[in-house]
């Protein structure tokens, strides 16, 4: 009987094996996926999305439904206007919502918040794909979005500061666009007619939206927002550059100035009333819009002129895209972001002036032909040597900006500059204190 049951274990545990290596036999050869059972996974996904109501979203939602055919996967998009966002964003993740998966986000103004409350995922591990080719993405663009080597979201929307000016005012005065901040001075003041209700500069002079345009002089001069962790706008270097912007707007600048921020600004060098204008290079299209403007063929652009201590004009990410630390789709949020910022995508979204942030489509015709010839030179040039940040880096970005802009305000009504950057700079540093 021992013999019997001996032999029928072997038997049993021999048809065992035979069917274990059956199984083997069927089985793929590789660990990974077939790209059936990838097709099989996403059929149930659907991606919630929260975008802000803004060009890159308009130009991108027509593309969506190809995005979705691809990939197997449904996107659910949600648009709301840009401080509208900010709540949604802010109101969800501090209840531990998991069902948004990928959200827009600007990196300069709420992704310290957002970053430090552990609310975004960390995307580096998903960055290392070869044909995505994160090194394709400008490294300021990058750097916006980046705490030390963590990669918190990936940048979409980029601009530069560049110096708008008048080409036959110019040329009627013989005169070539400013290399140095010096020259931009003494250009502005050449050109300085109020007389006639016309002015060398404009720039914004309102207190907290003159910040980030201040800060490509502030870098030329040397100076910086915060060094060593510490306040910085009290520096010998800062209060020359507040002197200069100051300076600037006060001689050569117009009436009302104060009361500036870029559509007033823009819109005065629009009609005709002004000399040359630096900001932001995404406004470009309210200046040529023959709908908004009188100047459209006569505008010129050039990169930021050179401080005394370097060119260093602001090159920053204004949007990137995100992925919710507690999004249970990570892998399928990861596809869309990966799509959403390819190469083609991106050339897709720029024959919409839609600015991006990969070098070789804006070296590529494609990428660049809604462009002004001129201006695709002005911000590849503006790519190499720009700085990631037009503000300070701080949780409390808006109260930093008012701070700021004081000094700012100072120097264009002709104060004390150097009693008003100490004041800013005592205060700036209370709140890096009460943040740290």
């Amino acid at each position: 009987m021992k013999k019997i049951r001996g032999l029928s274990f072997l038997l049993v545990f021999g048809l065992f094996i035979g069917l274990m290596a059956a199984c083997s036999s069927n089985a793929p050869a590789s660990d990974e996926p077939s790209s059936d059972s990838n097709e099989d996974k996403n059929k149930d996904v659907e991606l919630r999305i929260i975008a802000a109501n803004h060009p890159w979203t308009e130009a991108i939602e027509p593309l969506i439904p190809q995005f979705e055919q691809e990939s197997g996967i449904k996107v659910k998009l949600e648009k709301y206007f840009e401080d509208q966002l900010t709540q949604k964003l802010t109101t969800e993740f501090t209840a531990g919502s998991d069902s948004i998966d990928v959200f827009m986000i600007r990196p300069l103004q709420e992704g310290k918040l957002f970053n430090l409350n552990g609310w975004v995922a960390d995307l580096t591990s998903y960055t290392g794909d070869s044909e995505w080719n994160l090194s394709d993405f400008t490294e300021s663009s990058v750097n916006s979005l980046k705490d030390g080597e963590k990669i918190f979201g990936i940048p979409t929307v980029t601009e530069r500061e560049i110096l708008y000016y008048r080409k036959d005012i110019f040329e009627e005065n013989n005169i070539e666009p400013p290399k140095t901040l010096d020259e931009l001075y003494e250009i502005a003041k050449q050109l300085n007619d109020p007389s006639n209700d016309f002015y060398g500069m404009v720039s914004r002079g309102q207190r907290a939206a003159a910040v980030t345009q201040f800060s490509s002089y502030l870098y030329g001069f040397g100076g910086d927002f915060i060094v060593d962790g510490k306040a910085a706008i009290d520096t010998p270097e800062a209060i020359k550059a507040f002197e200069f912007y100051g300076n600037l707007l006060k001689d050569a600048g117009p009436p009302g100035v104060l009361n500036m921020s870029w559509p007033q600004a823009a819109g005065l060098f629009a009609q005709g009333k002004a000399a040359m204008y630096t900001d932001a290079d995404s406004i470009y299209p309210n200046l040529l819009d023959p709908e908004k403007s009188v100047v459209g063929e006569k505008v010129g652009f050039a990169v930021f002129p050179e401080g005394p201590e370097g060119q260093t004009p602001y090159n920053v990410t204004s949007w990137g895209v995100a992925m919710n630390a507690k999004s249970e789709n990570k892998d399928a949020g990861w596809e869309f972001i990966k799509w959403a910022t390819s190469k083609e995508i991106v050339a897709e979204l720029q024959k919409k002036s839609v600015p991006g942030p990969r070098q070789s489509v804006w070296d590529s015709p494609e990428g660049t032909e809604a462009f002004p010839e001129e201006l695709v030179q002005v911000i590849s040039e503006s790519n190499k040597i720009g700085k990631e940040y037009d503000r300070p880096l701080v949780i409390k970005v808006n109260e930093a900006r008012d701070m700021i802009g004081t000094a700012i305000v100072t120097g264009i009504e002709g104060g004390d500059v150097e009693a008003a950057a100490k004041e800013a700079n005592k205060q700036f540093q209370q709140l890096l204190d009460d943040e740290n």
